[in-house]
């Protein structure tokens, strides 16, 4: 954790909703004034598009079948925690982008599924990661140590396998059954390498379905957010306002003394309201390091 130079993490599966939590969070950097260098955890993979291929291939020859991108083989998590490490001390570090698709790739002319060079983060006031591993911990590495701020964007099972399938089939053209490959074959490392991250976030998030998902596999529509509650878990309650969140989120209420239940539809405004006090603090401690 760092003063100076602060770090807000977002850790949770493929299919999670990580990506909409981060334009919650590009919000405030742009309405509060913060310049953020925002790094995405796909950039961190060992391996590009075909190298992974080849790479799963070769470990389901070998009697690897739970090789995936959730595990240590398939990641780069020393240079991860190297880039927090460095960004906490110095605010400087080296990032790249992985290019998911023809319009992120088209600027650098390159083919999708291709990782662009190295290069130095832009200067910023604050490192903002958004992936798979924001909070992971091996015997060899420890990238939860870092952030001053973790987050977990973790719905419920189910519904996490309904926004994936839906996800990949709608943008990546796979069908049902090779999206249900992918999470069969990632189990085993999904409860190894990203549930335990769970219990070392600050906050966690959870969207609970009040419809019926019980197979998720021929659901033809997402919940939507009027379909759901959002479950919020604060490690910490100390020092969070919650007679104030309740009033200002209607129908929301408190299911533990450190959990804060609100309807679906208001996740992005109880974002809003939780975290922006959050980040001008790590702003106005930043500032009061930086002329100390």
């Amino acid at each position: 954790m760092s003063v100076k130079h602060p770090i807000v993490a977002i850790t949770g599966s493929s299919g999670a909703g990580t990506t909409s939590v981060t334009r919650t969070f590009e919000t405030i950097f742009r309405r509060e004034g913060v310049r953020a260098a925002i790094v995405e955890g796909d950039s961190f993979h060992r391996f590009d598009r075909a190298e992974m291929k080849k790479a799963m291939a070769e470990a389901e020859a070998n009697g690897k079948p739970h090789f995936s991108h959730f595990g240590t083989d398939a990641n780069l998590f020393a240079e991860l925690e190297n880039l927090f490490r460095h960004y906490a001390e110095t605010g400087t570090g080296q990032a790249r982008k992985y290019l998911h698709d023809e319009r992120e790739a088209a600027p650098y002319q390159q083919p999708p599924g291709t990782f662009t060079p190295w290069e130095p983060l832009p200067e910023s006031e604050l490192l903002f990661y958004e992936g798979l591993h924001g909070g992971v911990k091996t015997d060899e590495h420890d990238v939860a140590r870092y952030p001053d701020l973790l987050i977990g964007v973790v719905p419920v099972i189910n519904l996490e396998w309904i926004q994936k399938i839906h996800r990949d089939k709608a943008t990546r053209g796979y069908s049902t059954e090779a999206v249900t490959d992918v999470i069969l074959r990632r189990m085993h490392e999904y409860v190894h390498y990203i549930c335990p991250q769970f219990t070392r976030t600050h906050i966690n998030f959870q969207r609970v379905p009040v419809v019926d998902t019980s197979d998720p596999f021929i659901a033809r529509t997402i919940p939507t957010p009027d379909e759901s509650l959002v479950v919020i878990r604060f490690a910490d309650p100390k020092g969070i306002d919650f007679p104030y969140l309740l009033s200002m989120l209607h129908d929301s209420w408190m299911s533990r003394a450190n959990t804060l239940v609100v309807p679906g539809g208001k996740m992005d405004l109880a974002m809003q309201l939780i975290f922006t006090p959050m980040i001008l603090r790590l702003m106005e401690r930043r500032r009061q390091a930086m002329v100390a």
